[in-house]
C-alpha cells in the first residue's frame, strides 16, 4: 500500500471518529426521549437504532466510555437500547433456523416477515447494510445449508436487481399489502439477496452489540463506570437478550470468547445468589445450544458450560449448588424439546435431539478433548484452571466434574425412559412405579423435584391399593424434610430421629448435602421445607400402614411425630397420638396372639427371558403383592402385561417350575416368564439349616417386617423327574438377595444375588421330622402375650399336635421310617445319618408326649374326646415306630 493510499484510508477513519462524535449528542437525546422512542412504529425504531449503532461503531472506546459515567440509571437506558437492537434486527428464516427461544408466533405485519427499516432506505441504513453485506465470514452455517453470495450481474429482464429499487417499486406497486405479500412480489433473486442482507444485518447488529458488552465489561472491572457492581444487572440482561434470540453461527463464535473473559472478570458477581434468575437462564440456554445439530454450536455449548463449573469451582470450591442448578434446568429443559419419535415400525425411540444432548452432557466430562475444543473455540487451554491469586492450587477437579455429568445424565435417562414408557403407565403398574422411582432418585438431590416425583409415585401406589408402597414414598418425603430442617438445626428432631426413619424406611434419600440443602434456585429451595410438612407427611404415612395393617411401623412414626407436639405444648394432640398408640400395641398383640399366622404380603420371583423383553431379558426380579394374590393371579396379570407389548412376531410362554433355566437352550422369539412363589427369610433364620420352613416360624416375630433375602425350595431326583418316592427325593434351595428390601418404594425389586444348595434325601427326611419337633417346642416355650399369663396358646397347641400324632396322619413319620430304616435303602444310610434319623425320631416323640401332658392341664371338660384320641394316636404311633426302634419304647 503506498502512503497516498494509506494517508487517504487513515483520514477516512478520521473523518468517521470526528463525525461520530459529532453525533454522539444524538445517543443521549434518544436515551432522554424513550418515552417517544417506543411510540414510534417498528420500522420507525429500527431506523432511528441503526442511526445509533451508526454513530457507536465509529466512536472511541474513550468517547464511548463517557456514556457510562453520568449515572447508574443512564447506563441501564443506554443499554435498554442495545436489547432493543437485538429485538428488532433479530433474523428468523421460515424454514430453519438457529434459536434457543422457543418458536414465535408468525403474525401479518410482525415476526417473520416484517420489514427490518423504511421501504425507501435511508442513507444511513443503506450504509450500514451495505458494510454488512461485505462481510463475507458474517454467515457459514455447518449444518447443510451454505447462503450462497448473489453476483450483482445476476438479474431478470423484467425485475431490477438493485435491492432498494426492488423495494421501492413493490411498495409502490402493493400500496397497503402486507410485509409479506410485498416480499413474495419480489423476484426470487432479489428475495435470496433480501434475505442474505437481512441475516447480516442481523448478525452485524448483534456482533456490534456483544464488542460494546466486552468494552463494558473490561471498564467494570475497574470500576470506572456507573453502574450497579452488586449485580451488574446492565450484563445480565444483555446477555440474557443475546441468548434469547436467534442468532447466526458467527456470533455463537464471537460469544465463548467474551463469555469466558466476562466470567473471569466478574464470576464472583455473576454466580452470588441474588444472580440465581440469570445464571440459571445462562445454565438452560447453553443446555438448549448443546441440542443443537451443528456441531460447532453444540460443542461450544459444552465449552460453556465447563466455564459455569469452573467458576463454581473457584468461588465456591464445590460444584454442588451448580449441579443443583443444573438439574433443575434439565428439567425445564426436557419440557422444551422433543423426547421421543416414531420409528418406522410404529414404536416410540429416543429422538436425536435428546442423543445430541447425551452426546454433549457425555462430552462435558472427557478431560482427553478439553484443551482441543478450547483451541477450537479460540480460547487459552488454560480457561478451566481455577487457580486463586496467591495459590498454587488448582481447584479444578475432573472426578466431580465427571458427578455433575453423571447426575445430568440420570436426569436425562429417567427422563427420557419415562416419555418412552407413554400409553404403558397405565397398563404396566409395576414400570409405571419404577419410572417414578427412577425420576425420583435422578433429581434426589433437588429436594423440590425429589419430593415432586415421590409424590407422583406414592399416589400410583394408592391407586393399585398398595398401601405398604404408598406409606414408604410417604416416609421418604417425610425424610427430606427431616434432613432440611437438621442440617439447618431448624428442628425438634436430630439426627437420632433421620435414622430412626431410614430403620422404617431405609431408602430414605443418602444424597442430599449440605449445599443441595442449602441451594435456593428461583423457586426451589429447602427454605420452603417445615416441621408441619414433615408432620403431614408422618401422619399420611401412618394412615398408610394402618391400611397395610404393619402397626409396627405406625408406633414408629408415631414416635416421631411425637416430640413436635412436647415441644409445642400441645396437650390435646399429644393426648390423640397416645390413644393411638394404645389401639396400634393392642392390634400388633392381636395379631401375635393369633392362632392363624399373621401374612402381610406374598412374595414371587419373575425371571425374564428373550431379546423381546430389552433390558429385562435374564434379570430376576421379587415381586410384593397383597396377601390374597395367589401364584395363578400373578402369572395371569404378568401374562395381559407383557402380552400387550409384544408384536405379532413374538409369544409369551409361562414356565410353570422352578428349574433351573439355560436360557441358550431357549426358542428364538419367545418371550419366558418363570413365576416362583418364595419365602422371605428372617434375619436369624440358618439359611443352611435342611429343617422345613413352616408359616408359624415366619411369623414369629411381627416386628421384624423388612426382607430382603427370600428363599424357595425346588424338589427333584437324579433320574430326572420332580416328584420321587422319600428315598429318592432330593430338594434344592435357593437363596435370592434383592436390591433393597421390601416395602420399598417399589413393588419389585431386582435380584442382585442367587444361591443354592442342594439337600439329600436322608437330610430331606430328618429335616422334615427336626421341623415338626420345633413347631410343637415353640409352642410349648412362648408364653402367652396377654395379661402376664405364661401358659402355652391352647389353640395353636392343639392343631399342631393333631398334625402330629393323629392316626389318620402319621405317613409323614412312618413314611420315613419305612423309606430309610427297611430293606434296601437302611444299608446305604452312613452310620452318622442313621444316628441322626433315630435321635431326630425319638426327640420328636418326646416332645409330642410332653404336649400331650401340657395339653391335659390346659383344656376343660369340652376338650376331653379331643384329648383322648390324642393319646390313643401318640400310643398307636410309638407301637409303629418300635418295630424299626425298639429303644423307643424304654425312651418313651
Amino acid at each position: 500500500m503506498c502512503k497516498h493510499e494509506f494517508d487517504a484510508r487513515y483520514q477516512k477513519v478520521e473523518d468517521k471518529l470526528y463525525i461520530a462524535q459529532l453525533y454522539f449528542p444524538l445517543i443521549g437525546l434518544i436515551l432522554d426521549e424513550m418515552p417517544v422512542f417506543y411510540n414510534l412504529s417498528t420500522t420507525q425504531k429500527r431506523d432511528v437504532l441503526i442511526c445509533a449503532l451508526q454513530i457507536i461503531r465509529n466512536l472511541d472506546d474513550m468517547s464511548l466510555t463517557k456514556a457510562w459515567q453520568q449515572s447508574v440509571a443512564r447506563t441501564r437506558l443506554f443499554f435498554k437500547l442495545l436489547e432493543e437492537c437485538l429485538v428488532l434486527f433479530e433474523f428468523k428464516k421460515a424454514t430453519e433456523g438457529l434459536s434457543t427461544a422457543p418458536p414465535s408466533v408468525t403474525a401479518e405485519g410482525d415476526g417473520l416477515f416484517s420489514p427490518k427499516y423504511s421501504d425507501l432506505l435511508s442513507p444511513a441504513v443503506h450504509e450500514y447494510i451495505n458494510e454488512a453485506s461485505r462481510q463475507e465470514n458474517r454467515v457459514m452455517p455447518e449444518n447443510g445449508y451454505l447462503w450462497q453470495r448473489l453476483s450483482p450481474q445476476i438479474s431478470s429482464p423484467s425485475q431490477p436487481y438493485s435491492l432498494r429499487e426492488a423495494l421501492a417499486q413493490a411498495h409502490s406497486s402493493r400500496m397497503g399489502a402486507s410485509s409479506r405479500a410485498m416480499r413474495e412480489s419480489l423476484h426470487p433473486i432479489l428475495r435470496q439477496k433480501l434475505e442474505l442482507w437481512e441475516e447480516n444485518l442481523s448478525a452485524s447488529v448483534s456482533l456490534q452489540v456483544l464488542e460494546i458488552v466486552e468494552k463494558f465489561s473490561e471498564a467494570a472491572s475497574i470500576h470506572s463506570i456507573a453502574t450497579d457492581y452488586l449485580k451488574l444487572d446492565c450484563i445480565t440482561a444483555i446477555v440474557m437478550a443475546c441468548l434469547s434470540r436467534n442468532q447466526p453461527v458467527a456470533f455463537w463464535k464471537a460469544f465463548l470468547p467474551v463469555f469466558n473473559n466476562l466470567f473471569n472478570r466478574h464470576g464472583g458477581t455473576l454466580m452470588v445468589r441474588e444472580n440465581d434468575r440469570f445464571l440459571k437462564q445462562v445454565a438452560f440456554y447453553l443446555l438448549r445450544l448443546a441440542v443443537f445439530r451443528n456441531e460447532s454450536i453444540r460443542r461450544r455449548a459444552v465449552i460453556g458450560l465447563q466455564i459455569l463449573i469452573r467458576n463454581s469451582f473457584y468461588n465456591f470450591q464445590s460444584t454442588a449448588r451448580l449441579r443443583v442448578m443444573l438439574t433443575i434446568t434439565l428439567s425445564e429443559l426436557m419440557s422444551d424439546i422433543q423426547v421421543t419419535q416414531m420409528r418406522s415400525d410404529g414404536c416410540m425411540e429416543e429422538s436425536g435431539e435428546i442423543g445430541r444432548l447425551r452426546k454433549s452432557l457425555v462430552e462435558l466430562a472427557q478431560e482427553n478433548i478439553a484443551h482441543d475444543r478450547l483451541r477450537e473455540c479460540s480460547i487459552s487451554i488454560s480457561a478451566l484452571d481455577a487457580v486463586t491469586e496467591g495459590s498454587r492450587e488448582n481447584r479444578w477437579r475432573w472426578g466431580e466434574v465427571r458427578e455433575v455429568s453423571m447426575a445430568l445424565l440420570r436426569a436425562l435417562d429417567a427422563g427420557t425412559e419415562h416419555a418412552l414408557l407413554g400409553p404403558m403407565l397405565g397398563v404396566d403398574k409395576y414400570a409405571a412405579a419404577e419410572s417414578y422411582h427412577s425420576l425420583a432418585w435422578a433429581y434426589a438431590h433437588v429436594p423440590d423435584l425429589h419430593i415432586m416425583w415421590l409424590l407422583h409415585l406414592c399416589d400410583a401406589h394408592q391407586e393399585m391399593q398398595s398401601w405398604a408402597e404408598a406409606a414408604q414414598c410417604a416416609v421418604a418425603v417425610a425424610g427430606v424434610i427431616m434432613q432440611a430442617l437438621v442440617g439447618r438445626s431448624d428442628a425438634v428432631w436430630g439426627k437420632e430421629h433421620v435414622d430412626a426413619l431410614k430403620k422404617i424406611c431405609p431408602m430414605v434419600s443418602d444424597l442430599l448435602t449440605s449445599d443441595s440443602l442449602a441451594a435456593e434456585v428461583e423457586g426451589y429451595g429447602a427454605s420452603k421445607l417445615t416441621v408441619d410438612s414433615a408432620v403431614k407427611y408422618l401422619q399420611l404415612a401412618n394412615k398408610l400402614f394402618s391400611q397395610a395393617e404393619l402397626f409396627h411401623f405406625c408406633a414408629g412414626i408415631l414416635e416421631l411425630i411425637i416430640p413436635v407436639y412436647k415441644s409445642r405444648y400441645a396437650y390435646g394432640q399429644l393426648a390423640k397420638c397416645h390413644t393411638s398408640l394404645t389401639g396400634i400395641y393392642e392390634a400388633i398383640l392381636d395379631q401375635e396372639s393369633s392362632p392363624i399366622p399373621f401374612i402381610d404380603a406374598t412374595y414371587y420371583r419373575v425371571g425374564f427371558y428373550g431379546e423381546c423383553l430389552g433390558k429385562l431379558n435374564k434379570k430376576e426380579y421379587v415381586y410384593r403383592e397383597a396377601r390374597d394374590v395367589r401364584l395363578g393371579d400373578i402369572m395371569e396379570k404378568l401374562s395381559h402385561i407383557y402380552e400387550s407389548k409384544l408384536d405379532g412376531d413374538h409369544t409369551l410362554h409361562i414356565i410353570p417350575d422352578s428349574r433351573h433355566v439355560n436360557a441358550d437352550e431357549l426358542q428364538p422369539g419367545v418371550c419366558y416368564l418363570q413365576i416362583t412363589s418364595v419365602d422371605p427369610v428372617m434375619e436369624d433364620e440358618d439359611l443352611e439349616s435342611r429343617k422345613e420352613r413352616v408359616a408359624s416360624h415366619l411369623s414369629a416375630s411381627i416386628r421384624a417386617r423388612v426382607f430382603d433375602h427370600f428363599l424357595f425350595d425346588t424338589p427333584f431326583t437324579k433320574n430326572g423327574k420332580t416328584q420321587g418316592g422319600l428315598e429318592d427325593q432330593w430338594k434344592r434351595r435357593t437363596v435370592l438377595e434383592t436390591e433393597g428390601s421390601f416395602p420399598a418404594l417399589v413393588n419389585r425389586l431386582l435380584v442382585v444375588k442367587s444361591q443354592s444348595r442342594e439337600f439329600s434325601p436322608i437330610e430331606n427326611a430328618i429335616g422334615m421330622i427336626e421341623t415338626r419337633t420345633a413347631a410343637l417346642r415353640n409352642e410349648l416355650e412362648e408364653p402367652r402375650s396377654s395379661e402376664g399369663d405364661q401358659l402355652p396358646r391352647l389353640q395353636s397347641l392343639q392343631r399342631i399336635l393333631q398334625g402330629s400324632v393323629a392316626v389318620q396322619v402319621n405317613s409323614g413319620v412312618l413314611g420315613v421310617c419305612t423309606a430309610f430304616l427297611s430293606g434296601e435303602p437302611a444299608t446305604r444310610l452312613r452310620s452318622q445319618e442313621l444316628q441322626q434319623l433315630i435321635a431326630a425320631l425319638l426327640e420328636f416323640m418326646a416332645v409330642c408326649k410332653r404336649a400331650i401332658r401340657v395339653h391335659s392341664r390346659l383344656i376343660g371338660e369340652e376338650d376331653q374326646d379331643f384329648h383322648s384320641q390324642l393319646v390313643n394316636g401318640f400310643q398307636s404311633l410309638t407301637a409303629e415306630l418300635s418295630h424299626y426302634i425298639p429303644a423307643i419304647l424304654s425312651e418313651l
